[in-house]
């Protein structure tokens, strides 16, 4: 298991977080169409979020209620977590 980041308090993109780290989403600033598509797919306030991968130029990939998501970059910018 990986390791809850400690900076609980900052809120911040998604799109930072490193390989491991456990992070609560806040806010998803987006688009009307793309909060819906999100939020059916678990990414709603309070979900706990994984990180699997955030390997530069390779996928960022998450993990949320149990299930295994690849994201693009201009997405996870998008998420906001603390």
């Amino acid at each position: 298991m990986g390791k809850v980041v400690a900076e609980q308090n900052v809120v911040r993109p998604l799109s930072t977080v490193a390989d491991g780290d456990t992070v609560r989403l806040v806010q998803v600033r987006a688009g009307r169409g793309l909060n819906s598509r999100l939020a059916s797919m678990g990414f709603v306030s309070g979900a706990a979020i994984r990180v699997v991968s955030n390997n530069h130029p390779g996928p960022f990939v998450v993990v949320i209620k149990d299930v295994k998501v690849v994201l693009g970059r201009g997405v996870a910018q998008k998420i906001l977590i603390r």
